[in-house]
């Protein structure tokens, strides 16, 4: 039998009103015995003081957490390695993109001549013999992966760490990128590549959040507009590696050498301990129910629970912890799950679309996409009608992409240079866009083939300029934890209402007028609308919300990057009346 001790204890501060006894056996385990003769008031006061501290403790021992996770960080993932390997991500996706397109891989269907000589099909339209219409459906089918996932994984955000989720949606890529090599019909490879925009999804939810989390104060909107260049840029390399690989190995392996440079991000994704987004926390305290508290003794167990974890606090007589237990809690994956999920994501989606800076930032957004999906699709066409270009794709494509990188870099440089705000943000997007369509509008109205090119160049220079900014709106019109969602639902937004349905309505506007100076002109005019929209914004009552405190994030720990480049800075910032 082991020795035992009686200690006697009495506070100082009620000395008359209780008195303690603590026995300790061998094992170091306190038991307690309290004689109390406290008042209810003191009762009362006993309770808040005591669960006062045992959450001042727990976010100690978080923060303490924090740190050792921040110092264990590999010193060369820093915020401008974030900034390459998402750019590199980025880019791949539109690579896949531009591949799909390109005459290398997209390739031909069979065709004879009037002296029955025939040439044999190519790519995938030759070897899966498929129409126009199967053609056009397969070059869009990731677009339906990429609506439907794209708020599930910004729902998902909320329960899960954001940049694992990254890594799931570049396994789902990388498995799909393979599985339209392997394909053997129309209907296989549509289906990968409906599971391609599933993967690219959780990507383009979560990845302009974490580069804003980390990228300098002074330079948030150009390391945003870095990230979006890579749009035309992936789609400029497309072309050029499906049409070298499809032209001298063969279409299926321009997938499989996307697969291949995929692979290693997808390591990253689960390799690298996992940053976390500002305003989603590791774990929230949540209120206990009466059934979770539990008194024991004369001491008080508080049984703090999340959706992922639980630990116990055993007070003591004065209020001090004794002991932390954590362990995990089983959670039930029924439908009381799922139910619990679609309520969060109805409520997230009412207050998101509630906010009238954010509702404009993206009816601006829809418009200006309008164009610019019209253009894409229609442009080469309309530009060999009018002024017979012989290389009408070339000169459009060339266009684009040296337009898209110059433009979209100098919206971000801009906006940085006129000081980071929603309003001023709103002023550069409207003069931009209202200025780009001037001269885009003025190009079409050109009888000369190089009047039209120099002005259609200037115009897109400006219209470019946007991606930064309007990107910009909406990460920080938003509370932190709806910046996922914020851009899932922006982007599913400007294709559903934008790019989608603008290619058939010009088509019909082209078959009504049937002249294509004034469908393209009737197009561009829209420009103006987006332009007018994006000014509403400009007299629209601002904040930016980017380190707005929210009530279950200030309960959790630090919520700031873990990047070590930025820790200090976002210190400093935090402190900021």
């Amino acid at each position: 039998m082991l020795p035992t001790t009686i200690l006697s204890n009495t506070n100082n501060n009620r000395g008359k009103f209780a008195k303690q006894n603590y026995v300790v056996d061998g094992t170091s385990k306190p038991t307690k015995s309290v004689e109390r003769s406290t008042p209810k008031h003191w009762k009362k006061k006993e309770k808040k003081g005591r669960l006062k501290k045992a959450i001042r403790l727990r976010r100690k021992n978080m923060a303490e957490s924090d740190n050792h996770d921040l110092n264990s960080k590999p010193t060369w993932f820093t915020p401008k390695t974030l900034l390459v390997i998402f750019c590199v991500i980025n880019m791949l996706n539109y690579v896949d993109r531009g591949a799909i397109a390109s005459n290398g891989v997209n390739g031909s269907l069979r065709t004879c001549t009037e002296g029955g000589i025939c040439t044999g099909g190519n790519g995938i339209q030759g070897d899966f013999n498929l129409n126009y219409f199967q053609d056009g459906i397969l070059s869009s089918a990731f677009m339906v992966g990429l609506l439907l996932a794209s708020p599930i994984f910004a729902s998902l955000a909320k329960s899960h760490n954001p940049f694992r989720l990254i890594g799931v949606g570049l396994s789902v890529w990388t498995f799909a990128a393979a599985g339209c090599g392997i394909s053997w019909d129309f209907w296989c490879i549509t289906i990968f590549r409906m599971l391609v925009g599933v993967g690219e999804a959780s990507f383009i939810s979560l990845a302009a959040p974490f580069i804003d989390d980390n990228a300098p104060v002074a330079q948030k909107t150009a390391w945003l507009a870095i990230f979006y260049m890579c749009i035309p840029t992936g789609i400029a390399v497309g072309y050029v590696y499906g049409g070298l690989v499809g032209g001298y190995f063969n279409w299926r392996f321009a997938f499989f050498g996307e697969a291949i440079l995929m692979l290693p991000f997808v390591v990253l994704g689960f390799a690298v301990k996992p940053l976390q987004l500002k305003g989603f926390g590791p774990v929230k305290l949540e209120k206990t129910s009466a059934r979770e508290a539990e008194v024991s003794g004369n001491g008080e167990l508080i049984d703090y629970s999340s959706k992922r974890t639980s630990w116990n606090l055993t007070m003591d007589g004065q209020g001090f912890p004794t002991s932390v237990d954590s362990k995990l809690k089983d959670q039930s994956k029924g439908k009381s799950d799922i139910t619990d999920q679609v309520s969060k994501f109805w409520t997230d989606f009412k207050v998101l679309f509630s906010d009238k800076v954010y509702v404009v930032n993206v009816l601006g957004y829809i418009a200006y996409n309008f164009v610019i999906g019209a253009y894409s699709y229609w442009g080469p066409k309309a530009g060999y009608a009018i002024y017979h270009m012989e290389n009408a794709d070339l000169m459009f494509g060339g266009v684009t992409i040296v337009c898209g990188i110059f433009g979209t870099l100098a919206g971000g440089l801009i906006l940085d240079r006129m000081n980071s705000t929603i309003s001023n943000a709103f002023k550069l997007l409207s003069g931009a866009t209202f200025v780009g369509a001037i001269f885009c509008f003025s190009a079409f109205l050109s009888h000369n083939l190089y009047g039209f090119l120099v002005l259609f160049a200037i115009g897109e220079l400006f219209v470019f300029a946007t991606q930064g900014p309007v990107n910009f709106v909406c990460l920080h019109s938003v509370k932190p934890s709806l910046r996922p969602l914020s851009m899932a639902m922006s982007t599913v937004s400007i294709h559903i209402f934008g790019d989608v349905p603008s290619s058939p309505l010009v088509g019909v506007v082209q078959d009504a007028v049937n002249n294509w100076r004034v469908t393209s002109l009737i197009l561009t005019s829209i420009l103006f609308i987006s332009a007018g929209l994006w000014s509403i914004g400009i007299f629209l009552h601002s904040v930016d919300r980017y380190n707005e405190v929210e009530p279950l994030a200030a309960e959790g720990p630090d919520s700031s990057p873990l990047l070590c480049e930025n820790a200090a800075e976002m210190s400093n910032e935090s402190r900021l009346p």
